[in-house]
């Protein structure tokens, strides 16, 4: 089971490039700054992105905060010419890190991170990349789809497409969600929550944010190891689950005791590697079923030479209103092809080819 998937954008003119998650479980965009603090073992390992070299910079100076499941980090925000693939977006707002405190982001392939969520899953003032694409009309359908590879040789692990999907990649019709609460692949959208067994429920919608004065922003310090002013509504507060499937605790349970499976730390658990590597589990979602097989779900790990079976099924309570929900992570997108359709707020789901 692959746990890290990742592209290359580049921020700045001339470019600067960053291997980003495109993460549709947050909206913002965010890379390590030239001014990260480098009391963080993660500001020595990556690359960082340098305002004074670009001659499309445009400072803001507004400060920034963001929580994940596996990390938090600050600094401020900037503008400049974002490039992905063949796609331009001049003058996007972005955050540059300051502060990545912790081993998370210090051992991580990836460098930042590129949200696809919507607009008011966004932790700071900034309009989201894609929400810019679309204000621009770079598309004419406002569509962007995830087709992931797992186990592949020569660093193909899949592709996302911007502005449309691929028939090529999966079989049969897709079948379509509107997008409410649940979060598919890490997404705040929702669609009818997935079950283990049929079962035919659905989340209630999330509550609005409420509205933010951009007068509470604060500025960034000086110094990049400085503490910048923050508001308590600039912290966003995301889940964890962007690699694996995460759902309600009595119900992850129940699946781990079928699996004879054992408890660890943080909500996931351990399988037995011979008995786990021929069980296919069925989750239904939308009234389909989708198959993932042991090659999916279970991650292999060496603990002192000896083998160590994690499940890719892990324990996450989110309470009302916004849950109970699932998390449909890497570990089903691997297996499947996943459409986010923006102009008509529904998602897309078919096996991959």
């Amino acid at each position: 089971m692959d746990a890290q998937y990742y592209g290359t954008v580049s921020l700045g003119t001339p470019p600067q490039s960053f291997r980003v998650i495109f993460d549709t479980g947050s909206a913002d965009l965010w890379v390590p700054s030239a001014r990260c603090c480098l009391l963080h073992l993660a500001c020595w390992l990556h690359p960082h992105y340098y305002s004074a070299l670009s001659h499309t910079h445009r400072p803001n100076g507004s400060a920034f905060s963001i929580h994940y499941g596996s990390g938090s980090l600050r600094g401020f925000l900037s503008q400049d010419t974002l490039q992905i693939s063949n796609v331009s977006v001049e003058a996007q707002t972005f955050a540059e890190a300051v502060a990545l405190p912790g081993l998370t982001f210090a051992a991580a392939r990836f460098d930042g991170v590129l949200g696809l969520a919507y607009p008011g899953a966004a932790a700071g003032p900034a309009v989201p990349v894609f929400d810019n694409m679309m204000h621009r009309g770079i598309f004419r359908d406002n569509v962007f789809a995830f087709r992931l590879r797992s186990g592949t040789s020569g660093g193909d692990g899949g592709e996302l497409l911007l502005g449309g999907f691929d028939e090529e990649q999966f079989e049969g019709p897709p079948i379509t969600s509107p997008s409410r609460a649940a979060r598919i692949g890490s997404c705040t959208w929702t669609g009818e929550t997935p079950q283990t067994t049929p079962k035919n429920t659905s989340p209630p919608p999330r509550p609005p944010r409420p509205p933010r004065s951009p007068n509470n922003w604060g500025s960034v310090g000086a110094l990049g190891c400085r503490d910048p002013p923050c508001a308590r509504g600039l912290r966003g507060h995301r889940g964890q689950g962007t690699s694996l499937i995460t759902g309600p605790s009595k119900e992850i349970a129940a699946l781990h005791r079928a699996l004879g499976g054992t408890r660890a730390i943080g909500g996931q658990y351990l399988l037995d590697c011979d008995a786990s590597l021929s069980a296919q589990r069925h989750l239904r979602v939308g009234g389909r079923g989708f198959i993932l097989g042991p090659q999916h779900y279970v991650m292999q790990v060496s603990q002192s030479g000896a083998p160590t079976c994690v499940s890719g099924f892990m324990e996450l309570d989110v309470p009302p209103p916004a849950g109970p929900i699932w998390i449909l992570g890497d570990v089903f997108m691997v297996r499947n092809y996943v459409v986010f359709d923006r102009d008509h707020d529904r998602i897309g789901l078919a096996p991959s080819k």
